[in-house]
């Protein structure tokens, strides 16, 4: 009962990149969900540590979620001491207003950044909490989590930023909805839709790249980086760890880990 099952998506690069690179320790078992794989993480994989990278498309995420119902459904009782599901993944779109997101490629584009960014973590998250609520039931009580990692752009509008900003403001009302649900329950999860601060990753070279004609805000990004205001993807992979694994965890359902 020593193991510990975490399962993390967007783990491709960035700060999905830097929380897998943390949590391959030893007495974890971490299964990644991307659509590409990262040969560096499997290459020194820790004594007692256990590694899965599954190539998967979260703009399909159907299939995503039942091949995790499934995998999760062959898994011995008892296995595991504790279950947590991290929801990492996110794309942005073309940034530009949506009059102006009329073709067929984009509109492909912005229906892509809903299924990525709220409609693969609602599914997972259906797929994680169905599969394993029996483990918190039995004489072993497994303790679960769910993080869904959200952003300030959930929580404050933006221009020429619709598609991110709605499905980040899903996310957190979907946490909030999970919450409940949670509460109710004996043996519920704890959830929680965190805002892991701004980080330099390749979605900040994408904001600081847009037109300005098309993006009013773009010297406002371009100013957090020359003003040395972001954090490194590192540095925010440790910070949103050491949130998850707070005594208090889910006891506010949206947070920001800026309010620590």
């Amino acid at each position: 009962m020593s193991q510990h099952l975490y399962i993390l998506t967007g783990t491709s690069r960035g700060m999905g990149l830097a929380l897998a690179q943390q949590l391959l320790q030893p007495g974890h078992t971490l299964i990644c969900m991307a659509r590409h794989t990262q040969p560096g993480l499997g290459a020194s994989i820790p004594a007692g540590a256990s590694l899965e990278q599954w190539s998967i498309d979260l703009s399909q995420p159907a299939p995503a979620a039942q091949r995790l119902h499934a995998w999760l459904s062959a898994q011995p009782a008892g296995r595991y001491a504790s279950a947590t599901l991290i929801n990492n993944a996110g794309v942005i779109p073309r940034i530009a207003p949506l009059s102006a997101c009329t073709s067929a490629e984009d509109m492909a584009a912005q229906a892509n950044a809903l299924r990525v960014g709220l409609e693969a973590p609602m599914l997972l998250t259906a797929a994680f909490l169905g599969a394993t609520e029996a483990w918190s039931a039995s004489s072993h009580s497994v303790a679960r989590k769910v993080l869904n990692i959200s952003s300030g752009l959930g929580r404050r509008a933006m221009a020429s930023q619709s598609a991110y900003c709605a499905a980040k403001a899903g996310l957190d009302h979907f946490t909030r909805c999970l919450a409940l649900d949670e509460a109710a329950k004996p043996h519920g999860a704890k959830v929680c839709s965190l805002a892991p601060g701004v980080i330099d990753t390749d979605m900040q070279v994408q904001l600081r790249s847009a037109s300005a004609a098309e993006f009013p805000d773009v010297q406002s990004f371009s100013a957090l980086q020359s003003g040395g205001m972001l954090t490194s993807p590192q540095a925010a992979a440790h910070r949103v760890l050491a949130w998850l694994a707070r005594a208090d965890f889910g006891s506010n359902p949206v947070a920001d880990v800026r309010d620590a």
